[in-house]
């Protein structure tokens, strides 16, 4: 079980009624909170509580409209998302009580302090290497408009310039990330067809392939929830329109592809995780048509090539600037 739910049962007196816990892990916690009800904007995460625990667990950006006693934040890793939240959550809650855990490495205490806002914060236990606290929101904030939320950055591309929109939470958010910047110089010569954005985060690169290549049908998929709400908003700002869809990784996604692009994430809070792009390296042939091809960005560091050409084909670098490679590979 995840150390943070392992200290909320070490405190299980505290939640006898109906309770929220927002950003939950995939673990047995609902199972032992009967009245309790998860928001998760994780895919891979709420597929699995939502299988074990059907109907108990809400997909989104924004809560459910329930009624609870009490709700519990599990700290996630942006700053920026974490105040979103917390404002989310204790603008429902006046008179009762809101609850933070998390992980110390992850910034738990610092976090912390912001529940000061809503009135007197307290810590409850420090265990697992983490902690809990408890505060009685006594100042409720007005609902927080997500949209308001988003930074808006502008790219001078050799088409013209390009509107992006990230919302909190989201990778690199309010700014281009080096490797992304590399991909999308690199964006000629795609084949004809359905193109997929693998991992498409604020949508860069998927607005980038929708305006190159007008023709082709694009589609984007994230797994996590404020990354596909940015990246509609980023397609609207632009006047373009693509299949934006949520899922856990490559089975998520359409088969008969003429293209995958990804700038592959690999970190999935403080922890450091490369399964999502593995598996899609081992998966992509299934999803590619015969003469469909794969092209990603990735740390230079990161051993790739030799998993692509045992998965998919040849594996061509076509360029190695700034710490990051481009590989291209055509289905064999």
């Amino acid at each position: 079980m995840d150390p943070r739910s392992e200290v909320l049962l070490r405190q299980a007196n505290l939640f006898t009624g109906p309770l929220l816990l927002a950003g939950l892990p995939a673990d047995d916690l609902l199972g032992h909170f009967p009245e309790a009800h998860g928001w998760s904007w994780h895919a891979g995460e709420h597929s699995l509580l939502d299988t074990r625990f059907s109907g108990r667990c809400h997909f989104g950006t924004e809560p459910a409209a329930r009624d609870v006693q009490a709700a519990v934040l599990f700290l996630p890793k942006s700053r920026e998302l974490t105040e979103y939240l917390l404002n989310a959550l204790a603008a429902r809650m006046g008179g009762r009580e809101l609850f933070l855990v998390g992980e110390k490495r992850a910034g738990i205490e610092r976090a912390a302090k912001q529940l000061a806002a809503f009135g007197q914060a307290r810590k409850l236990d420090s265990a697992r290497h983490c902690q809990l606290w408890q505060v009685r929101v006594e100042h409720s904030p007005a609902t927080p408009d997500l949209h308001s939320l988003a930074q808006r950055y502008e790219l001078p591309l050799a088409d013209g310039p390009l509107q992006v929109l990230s919302l909190p939470g989201v990778f690199s958010h309010g700014r281009l990330d080096v490797g992304s910047a590399l991909l999308l110089e690199h964006l000629d010569d795609l084949p004809n067809g359905h193109i997929l954005d693998f991992g498409c985060g604020a949508g860069v690169l998927g607005a980038a392939l929708k305006r190159r290549y007008p023709d082709s049908q694009v589609t984007m998929l994230d797994v996590d929830a404020f990354a596909v709400a940015s990246s509609r908003l980023t397609l609207a700002a632009n006047a373009l329109q693509a299949d934006v869809i949520s899922g856990d990784g490559i089975d998520a996604a359409p088969t008969g592809l003429s293209a995958i692009l990804s700038n592959p994430p690999f970190h999935q809070g403080v922890h450091t995780h490369y399964q999502a792009t593995e598996h899609l390296l081992r998966q992509a042939a299934k999803h590619l048509t015969s003469t469909g091809e794969l092209r990603l960005v990735a740390n230079s560091f990161l051993k790739y090539p030799p998993l692509i050409e045992q998965h998919l084909g040849s594996c061509q670098t076509l360029a190695d600037a700034k710490g990051f490679r481009i590989y291209r590979a055509c289905k064999d």
